[in-house]
């Protein structure tokens, strides 16, 4: 699935070409700010055709959540599939976490937290369930490094601390900057099993 990411421009299909479109405008100006006629416009179709693709605008948030899950859970395992050290593992997950978050499925990371609430119990349920595949990496990683003693926390505390400092970093990492996603990544490390 990596290789047809739509919501970050790689997958040029006509769906993808939507759901990148969908994740700009749901996060500029909301779920339920925009219509299906606003996609539709911004790829340069009728609004009709969208329904060739999607059945309801619900369906197109649902896939560009499902999407993001889906890929940064790959992007999550080819980052420990990179590493043979639980210290190393949990510095890549730091790291592919932010590369998300502040990078190229930035959009599609924001609607996900900021418009939840707009999908049916049942679609929350089925975000859920792919979610929680996510979560499991870093908790077998952390799981891991408790073990060993690298920190006497409960590994579940420690993981919604980093998604704290994984999930702020938006509001202040500036991409241009001098301090690099490594960099970032190296002290959230620090933090969690000491200096790097």
């Amino acid at each position: 699935m990596a290789e047809s990411l739509a919501i970050n421009g790689i997958d040029d299909s006509p769906r993808g070409r939507l759901l990148s479109a969908a994740a700009h405008l749901f996060r500029d100006k909301g779920f339920d700010r925009t219509t299906v006629r606003d996609i539709a416009a911004s790829v340069g179709i009728q609004s009709g055709s969208i329904f060739h693709h999607f059945k309801s605008k619900e369906d197109i948030l649902f896939a560009v959540m499902e999407e993001v899950i889906q890929f940064n859970t790959d992007r999550l395992r080819r980052a420990i599939a990179a590493e043979s050290s639980p210290k190393g593992q949990l510095r890549a997950l730091i790291r592919a976490e932010l590369q998300s978050i502040v990078g190229d499925t930035a959009e599609a990371m924001t609607v996900l937290v900021t418009e939840w609430r707009c999908l049916s119990e049942d679609k929350q349920r089925k975000a859920l369930e792919l979610r929680a595949i996510y979560e499991q990496l870093w908790l077998d990683a952390l799981n891991a490094l408790h073990a060993q003693g690298a920190f006497r926390d409960d590994p579940f505390i420690i993981r919604r601390l980093l998604t704290g400092m994984t999930g702020w970093a938006p509001n202040w990492f500036d991409r241009d900057g001098s301090l690099t996603l490594d960099d970032l990544a190296d002290i959230i490390l620090a933090r969690v099993v000491g200096e790097a």
